[in-house]
């Protein structure tokens, strides 16, 4: 199966980035390197083509309700411009995805009333279970996948709301989690106060066949999904995937330590099995931790205890910030407690590592 091409897929061409296959689409991993990226957003700002993310649009008189029994935050709570972040649930309370809604703004390009964003791969997958579960549930909604539609690209880092106010209009007004209409370069545009990085920033969506404008509008250094993966782990931030996984590494948003996602209050998809979880408390947790030897962890890699297996890291790398190697893994909740010696099994040979409050960053 071919892979999936982002609007801005000529550009990165003539840039000579380096390309990855990721979710299924074509993306660019790094333009110089990783490092000079990942300090740029963390020193100055950077620039991220993240059109392989998913646009899903859902309006009609039903629509509060279906967005309600299919996440686990209480949509019903957001007034018009306002994120949320969620997840998307099975009936065992096992995360099939994490994602943002958004109640769009009456005026400006989307055409739905709301907007959530599935990660790389997983729009056709959500857009066939939100029209599945209307079906079933007979509610009056339209629903649509609006991926190939939408171009998006994250500006994000100190200096991104410095960078965007030369090209629209008041930034600054736009508070975290709220999106409003903007114009940059007479490209009409969402721009939501939201990222991925720990970084303060935004991610602007858009008419896919205006990208090059946007992009070319945006004078700040290019970055990658290289960078971008070491941004979010500095800032103890999941990867859908990696970190939890429906059909590999089940996981529950308290295990992943997100369980203020979950709002009982509603009655969502999963809802019974969380409720029993935060009752008891979940058996084992998300932690982070970093290497006190030389070494990296990696996904994969095994965690130790006194000498017995304990989990496993999901997610792991140096840390360009910190000038450490850190992780994430799922770990007994007896052994979460910061300050927590562990190892990691690199190459054969158990590493020191402690656990570290999230994020590291």
């Amino acid at each position: 199966m071919s892979l999936r091409t982002p609007p801005l897929g000529a550009e990165h061409a003539a840039a000579d980035a380096k390309m990855t296959d990721f979710g299924g689409w074509e993306m660019p991993v790094e333009f110089d390197s990783i490092r000079t990226e990942h300090e740029a957003v963390r020193e100055t700002v950077g620039k991220f083509d993240v059109s392989h993310m998913g646009e899903i649009e859902v309006s009609g008189p039903d629509a509060t309700e279906l967005m309600n029994r299919l996440t686990t935050n209480n949509v019903a709570e957001l007034d018009t411009g306002d994120a949320q972040y969620s997840t998307i649930t099975d009936e065992d309370g096992v995360m099939i995805d994490d994602t943002v809604v958004y109640r769009l703004p009456t005026e400006g390009i989307g055409t739905g009333e709301y907007l959530f964003i599935p990660n790389a791969g997983h729009d056709a997958e959500m857009y066939d279970r939100w029209i599945d579960h209307a079906d079933m549930w007979g509610l009056d909604v339209t629903v649509e996948n609006t991926t190939e539609t939408y171009g998006m690209i994250a500006v994000q880092g100190p200096n991104a709301i410095e960078l965007l106010e030369g090209l629209c209009d008041s930034p600054s007004d736009v508070s975290r989690f709220t999106i409003e209409p903007r114009s940059i370069d007479g490209v009409e545009c969402l721009l939501a106060r939201t990222g991925y990085t720990g970084e303060d920033g935004v991610e602007l969506l858009f008419d896919a066949e205006q990208s090059e404008t946007v992009w070319s509008a945006l004078e700040c250094q290019p970055c990658g999904l290289g960078a971008r993966d070491t941004l979010r782990l500095e800032a103890g931030f999941l990867l859908s995937g990696q970190d939890f996984n429906a059909e590999t590494n089940p996981r529950n948003p308290y295990e992943a330590g997100i369980g203020f996602t979950v709002d009982l209050d509603t009655e969502f998809v999963g809802r019974d099995a969380l409720a029993g979880v935060s009752e008891r408390g979940p058996e084992e947790i998300l932690v982070g931790f970093r290497l006190e030897e030389r070494g990296i962890a990696r996904h994969g890699y095994e965690i130790v205890a006194d000498g017995e297996s304990v989990g496993t890291v999901t997610s792991g790398t140096m840390s360009p910030t910190l000038g450490a190697a850190i992780g994430l893994g799922y770990v007994p909740v007896s052994l979460a407690e910061p300050g927590t010696e562990l190892g990691i099994v690199v190459r054969g040979e158990p590493k020191a590592a402690v656990v570290e409050e999230l994020p590291f960053y």
